[in-house]
């Protein structure tokens, strides 16, 4: 431009050294961009290796056969589990849910509540002990059949970006539309799909932003209907709620959790407060068990709890 300005240049030789140079620069900017995603793909395929590598802790025993489940009971026996061996999480646990019976797992935090949620899907063999789903021992069947026949409704529901429909179908593989159509009446969430204009083929958006908690809940509910477990599994399924919307959930739950084993794994009592039986635990031990009634009377450990969270809720 200063040349031209001078009258040196004329106009086209400046249109001709922007081109050239256009030409020169874009090819190594391109050039850069290529050798970063490259150097990047490496990185990623490297990590790869290393994860497909990696030894797997939790494997099925040759020749494992399938669960076989008539009467969906479970049962703990003298379990004892760490994540690290100088950690023990739980010690020597002993418990037993009857098929069909509501049982509350409650406790301080650090208890080992999610621990047993987490050996009983398998994630993680015990140290010691057994835990038997209808009479069979987990670690003797295969993971594939264990896992099918528990259900979870999970504190923090992960949705993906897709269809209402395609969220609650996942539960299933080859789910149908009649199946999706009935798990989501059976959830109470049908009246809000047909208010949509696009129905089951509503985007739910990244992670489901674009529902409500509740709804997204009642998505996870009709997620685990379609897989019709005989256990269900209720991993603190309110706690992100508020209290009017806890109780609609919690009603659809009581519903859906009939002829069904159900463990719910809570932190606010007056969710469980009507479970068949409440089983309270403490540093890995099984403290207290009983009827909500009946641990009010004893006065232990869960009547504390439960004084507290009345104290800090009438506050």
């Amino acid at each position: 431009v200063w040349g031209w300005s001078r009258g040196d240049l004329t106009t086209g030789d400046l249109v001709f050294v922007n081109p050239y140079l256009t030409q020169l620069f874009r090819p190594l900017d391109m050039l850069g961009f290529v050798y970063r995603t490259i150097r990047q793909g490496l990185i990623d395929m490297a990590a790869m290796f290393r994860l497909v590598d990696a030894d797997v802790e939790v494997e099925d025993v040759p020749g494992a056969p399938a669960l076989h489940i008539e009467r969906p009971g479970i049962v703990f026996e003298n379990v004892h589990f760490g994540y690290e061996p100088d950690r023990s999480i739980l010690h020597g646990l002993d418990f037993e849910i009857a098929a069909g019976e509501t049982v509350a797992l409650v406790g301080p935090s650090g208890a080992g509540k999610s621990t047993i949620a987490r050996l009983l899907f398998r994630f993680y063999d015990p140290q010691g002990g057994r835990i038997l789903i209808d009479g069979q021992d987990i670690s003797q069947v295969t993971q594939k059949s264990l896992r099918e026949a528990i259900g979870i409704v999970p504190q923090d529901s992960v949705l993906f970006n897709d269809t209402i429909g395609y969220n609650i179908a996942y539960g299933r593989d080859g789910a149908s539309r009649e199946q999706v159509i009935n798990a989501s009446r059976d959830a109470a969430i049908l009246p809000f799909i047909e208010k949509l204009p696009d129905g089951l083929e509503t985007e739910v958006g990244e992670r489901g932003l674009k529902l409500s908690g509740g709804e997204k809940q009642r998505v996870a509910i009709a997620r685990t209907l379609v897989k019709d477990p005989p256990i269900l599994l209720l991993d603190e399924a309110t706690s992100a709620l508020d209290s009017r919307t806890e109780q609609a959930i919690l009603a659809t739950l009581r519903r859906v959790s009939q002829h069904r084993t159900t463990l719910a794994i809570a932190h606010r009592l007056s969710t469980i407060a009507d479970a068949d039986r409440i089983l309270v635990l403490d540093q890995g031990r099984l403290a207290e068990s009983g009827t909500h009634a009946e641990l009010l009377g004893a006065r232990g450990l869960y009547a504390e709890m439960w004084a507290r969270q009345q104290a800090e809720g009438g506050d």
